[in-house]
């Protein structure tokens, strides 16, 4: 399909846009706080709409799109209503109080402050390497869909979409990331919903496409109870241990690119309210993301075969006309540039304070950790590119992320939710268990990988993978703090649940509470479990 310069020009104005906030923004990012948690001065809404942005990215808008493509309705159980919902509620309820309250400046510093500096080091390191690896699928995603549309090489694509992000956070720090995700999550509401609205015109509304779908692909939920017939080849108890309880709350409540994002807050009730003003629109964006892959598998079936990643550069290109093309890449280039800011502050943050200050060069002067951080960012958007080269080498993206997820994020978040609400949960438990459970998952890979274990889908593996890793992971934090010392209750006070008497207690009316609006979202999640059951 042809561009016309109208759609080179939308492209065109949105680079110059993120810039300029980027640009304007400079002289906010002095101190270490205003340059990495934007000064603990944003309001809530400006938070939950960048915590729901920064998880826009390549995996979620085409990603998704391709799982609703291959496994129908079961996508928006899985990767929204019952794998994301719950966990950012429980976020927004049980966890913030413990990361704000506490001040923390990362996931990892939590960790030290509960457990000792094994389990934080342990936990930046991997979480460094995991930001740089999921920035380059971004980067890929870009070059992938630039090299569709504008026929643009693909070295070319990286390297305008790395600058560009490294400029503008280089500049403006985390507020400048922030405030370009609320731009951009705005872009991918309008870029997206026509190809959604477009879509179900041409099958004849929802009601014309449930009616075309198979039994399997048209029903959230009811498939669930045969695990044989169901596109995941999956009974719902793995579904709920795989998703809700493991992936989900290890991604939602423990990765610090989501978390930073509350953490920049303005107060506590922010703070609590970022997640859950999130939860609202992510239990809304199946309807942009899940139904344009729902119309691929009626409209396009052949066209997509088995290269499910391209079911939206596919529709794109069969319903957008001049200039809504160019919305549309711009949404999609926003999407994948929201992903790569968001790993990149991620990155400089982490690594900044919970490697360079506390292992390399400590009390040194405020000035000193703000060029550092603004040095990460330009090393961390190098190393992205790199990385964005080796995802090249794999055949399928989807094997690169769990392999990327199961080394450097689900093992992990057992010595988050122990050491939060089980006080007995010990230093040296925390850091073996978080060892025991990345290596379980780099074993069980590497079986299923070369054929020795088999599973009926791809994301039956992924979800057993999850499972079983986690799963000795907690087992053996467990029994390990039954045989070694706990650290005094004393040092404990408002580091775990059962302590932190001061960080429950709530004031706040009932109509702002996060517990009210937690039961509100989840009568809200259950309704359209039902309608689409």
């Amino acid at each position: 399909m042809a561009i016309h310069w109208v759609d080179h020009l939308v492209i065109g104005a949105y680079f110059v846009f993120v810039l300029t906030i980027g640009y304007a923004l400079r002289k906010h990012a002095k101190t270490s706080t205003d340059f990495f948690l934007s000064g603990r001065s944003l309001p809530a809404w400006v938070t939950g709409l960048a915590f729901i942005s920064a998880n826009l990215g390549s995996l979620e808008v085409m990603g998704h799109a391709a799982n609703a493509a291959k496994y129908g309705m079961m996508a928006a159980t899985c990767f929204y209503w019952l794998g994301a919902i719950p966990a950012m509620l429980f976020l927004g309820v049980f966890m913030m109080p413990f990361y704000y309250g506490n001040r923390v400046r990362s996931s990892p510093e939590y960790l030290r402050l509960r457990f000792d500096e094994r389990a934080r080091g342990f936990n930046a390191i991997g979480f460094t390497v995991l930001t740089i690896l999921m920035s380059g699928i971004n980067m890929y995603a870009v070059a992938l869909i630039f090299k569709v549309f504008l026929d643009w090489p693909m070295n070319v694509s990286i390297w305008i979409s790395a600058v560009t992000v490294m400029a503008y956070i280089f500049l403006g720090g985390l507020s400048s990331a922030i405030y370009n995700e609320v731009l951009q999550f705005f872009l991918i509401l309008f870029g997206l919903a026509p190809l959604a609205l477009l879509g179900l015109r041409e099958v004849g509304g929802w009601q014309g496409l449930s009616s075309r779908l198979p039994f399997e692909y048209g029903h959230a939920y009811a498939i669930f109870a045969d695990p044989q017939n169901n596109p995941m080849g999956v009974p719902w108890y793995a579904v709920v241990m795989g998703f809700t309880i493991f992936a989900g709350t290890s991604y939602w409540c423990t990765d610090f690119l989501i978390v930073q994002r509350a953490l920049a807050a303005r107060d506590m009730a922010a703070a609590r309210q970022t997640p859950l003003i999130g939860a609202f629109f992510k239990m809304l964006l199946p309807a942009l993301i899940v139904v344009p892959g729902l119309v691929a598998i009626i409209v396009i079936p052949e066209q997509i075969g088995n290269q499910y990643n391209m079911v939206v550069p596919l529709l794109m290109q069969r319903y957008y006309p001049a200039g809504l093309l160019g919305i549309g890449l711009t949404a999609l280039l926003a999407s994948f540039m929201s992903g790569m800011a968001g790993n990149v502050t991620a990155f400089n943050t982490v690594w900044t304070f919970d490697i360079y200050q506390a292992y390399i060069r400590p009390h040194q002067p405020e000035h000193h950790y703000v060029w550092m951080g603004r040095l990460a960012t330009v090393v961390g958007t190098l190393l992205s590119v790199g990385t964005s080269y080796l995802v090249m080498r794999f055949s399928n993206m989807g094997d690169y992320l769990v392999l990327v997820f199961s080394l450097f994020l689900f093992p992990l978040s057992t010595a988050f939710l122990l050491g939060m609400f089980w006080k007995r949960t010990t230093p040296s438990g925390a850091f073996y268990g978080m060892i025991a459970g990345v290596g379980t998952n780099v074993v069980h890979y590497a079986l299923y990988h070369f054929g020795v274990l088999h599973y009926r889908t791809e994301m039956a593996a992924n979800i057993y993978i999850i499972i079983v890793g986690w799963l000795l992971a907690f087992f053996v934090t467990v029994t390990l703090s039954l045989v070694t010392q706990p650290r005094p209750e004393a040092e404990l006070e408002g580091l775990v649940y059962s302590l932190a008497r001061t960080l429950r207690r709530n004031s706040m009316p009932w109509y702002v509470d996060p517990k009210s609006w937690a039961v509100a979202l989840l009568v809200m999640v259950t309704l359209l479990g039902v309608a689409f059951w």
